[in-house]
């Protein structure tokens, strides 16, 4: 089901662009220095995919730009959008617990994972270090070569520079808060 935009807000993507555009950014830099292919990052910044919140914030990075400015017309829109913010990808959702934390290193994230599907976009690594906590459900993250099953009430910190990966293995939604350190 595609998501209802409304045209008047600019999106993540398009900040993306005008922001690599007017530092000057080749995308071939910009590749370089988050490890994402060129036809991904094209297809970010033309809307055609919705990046999670470990790319944007590796993408900020790179660009040397504040990640809060990349979730701001996320967060001033979330109310009046509720039912197509809670749908933004096929497989997962997620929301900012932190506004106004734009500047801060620690970043928390409500991230719902429909059943049985993959939170897409994690399967990277971004510098820093990250909490998972189980709020409902049951889920595998992967990280590196190691396999963890999470369940209500368990929770996993671990250093986000290893390949990481997280699928929903229960038939209900998963429910997690996800805590993102980026020195």
């Amino acid at each position: 089901m595609a998501q209802k935009k409304n045209l008047t807000e600019p999106s993540v993507g398009k900040k993306i662009k005008t922001a690599r555009t007017s530092k000057k950014i080749s995308l071939d830099y910009l590749a370089n220095e988050t490890g994402f292919a060129i036809d991904y990052l094209k297809k970010i910044e033309s809307g055609k995919e919705i990046p999670s919140v470990g790319t944007l914030l590796q993408v900020a990075k790179a660009l040397q730009i504040d990640s809060g400015f990349l979730f701001k017309d996320q967060e001033e829109s979330m109310e009046k959008r509720k039912d197509a913010y809670s749908k933004r990808t096929d497989n997962y959702a997620y929301s900012n617990l932190t506004p106004g934390a734009e500047n801060k290193h620690l970043k928390a994230f409500q991230v719902s994972i429909d059943p049985m599907k993959e939170h897409k976009g994690v399967g990277y690594c971004h510098e820093g270090e990250e909490f998972v906590f189980v709020l409902k459900g049951k889920v595998e993250v992967i990280v590196g070569d190691h396999k963890n099953i999470l369940i209500k009430g368990e929770s996993l910190h671990f250093n986000s520079s290893i390949k990481h990966q997280m699928t929903n293995i229960s038939k209900s939604q998963a429910e997690l808060l996800v805590v993102i350190y980026s020195p």
